[in-house]
């Protein structure tokens, strides 16, 4: 375990000498604000005990990382019938685009573009109000982080309501097709708090635990569903970048544009880093290298044979 801790203390060590820092998300006025000077990284690990380096105790918006957390609950309540409205291929396209959507017919290519996700809140609102998703869906995290001090920032929210045209594009396209049963407004109006739930690393690191299949974990989803949504976040959970993700990092994880990435090391840990800058494909810049780090450092690729 001292081993472990070096090895995030010497990355949070370097990260602070990094000149480029990516650029933060500007286009979410709220997100604008974010220091992008800040680092962190948090490892939970099987007996219970968090390591962590940083600034991982600062609260950040999880943004798209919360998707995660959404797809758990949407396939313990619709099962396979999920995979009729929403695919399971990488897009190779930007998270928020269009142009995709559009030759397949509104069906959207994975559950982690934003039109996946959008689709995938849609599923999950019928026959409930926009207020009892996100208190199950708020519940799920807590129970999963075991901590109850984790909300919505409701002004991160509404920031991104009033500037979110590509994703009521993106709802009123699937609307067309038939893919969307709510309204845009009533969909996008969930989809957005979703998204502006608000972690620290250590909690959203603690929250993953459930991913990890690890030995006396709390059994919150099946087996079987905790190897379908890994599958996902290692093909799709970092956008267009996913391959390059892989390839250099070699985990299952879900980037998001505050800067967020929730990693998983199957049966050994859930990993936390946040830097609020980003790099051209929409993740965190110090987040992607600070991974690629700690898989080296550790051998927890799933691809190094370790055991």
């Amino acid at each position: 375990m001292a081993e472990l801790q070096d090895i995030l203390d010497q990355i949070a060590a370097e990260m602070a000498t990094r000149a480029d820092r990516g650029k933060v998300a500007d286009y979410i006025p709220q997100l604008a604000r974010i220091d992008p000077k800040q680092f962190g990284i948090a490892v939970a690990l099987p007996d219970g005990s968090v390591l962590s380096a940083g600034d991982a105790g600062t609260p950040f918006s999880i943004q798209s990382i919360s998707k995660v957390f959404t797809l758990a609950i949407a396939l313990g309540r619709l099962g396979d019938q999920l995979w009729r409205r929403v695919g399971r291929e990488p897009s190779g396209n930007p998270f928020n685009s269009i142009v995709q959507l559009e030759q397949e017919h509104g069906r959207p290519r994975n559950p982690f573009i934003n039109a996946g996700a959008i689709a995938v809140t849609d599923a999950i609102l019928e026959g409930y109000e926009p207020k009892e998703i996100l208190g199950e869906l708020l519940r799920f995290i807590r129970l999963a982080a075991n901590d109850t001090d984790i909300h919505i920032n409701k002004a991160v929210a509404q920031s991104e309501a009033a500037t979110g045209d590509r994703n009521f594009a993106l709802a009123h396209f699937m609307r067309g097709f038939g893919n969307l049963r709510n309204s845009p407004e009533r969909a996008l109006g969930t989809y957005f708090h979703q998204c502006a739930v608000e972690m620290t690393c250590v909690q959203l690191a603690r929250a993953g635990m459930f991913l990890t299949n690890a030995p006396g974990q709390p059994r919150l989803i099946s087996v079987e569903r905790v190897r379908r949504i890994c599958a996902m976040m290692m093909m799709c959970g970092h956008y267009d970048a996913s391959g390059d993700f892989a390839f250099k990092v070699g985990l299952p994880g879900k980037s998001g544009v505050g800067g967020g990435i929730l990693m998983i090391a199957p049966g050994r840990a859930s990993i936390a880093l946040w830097s609020p800058g980003l790099n051209a494909r929409g993740n965190s810049q110090l987040g992607t290298d600070a991974a690629e780090i700690l898989a080296r450092g550790t051998g927890w690729s799933v691809f190094s044979g370790r055991h």
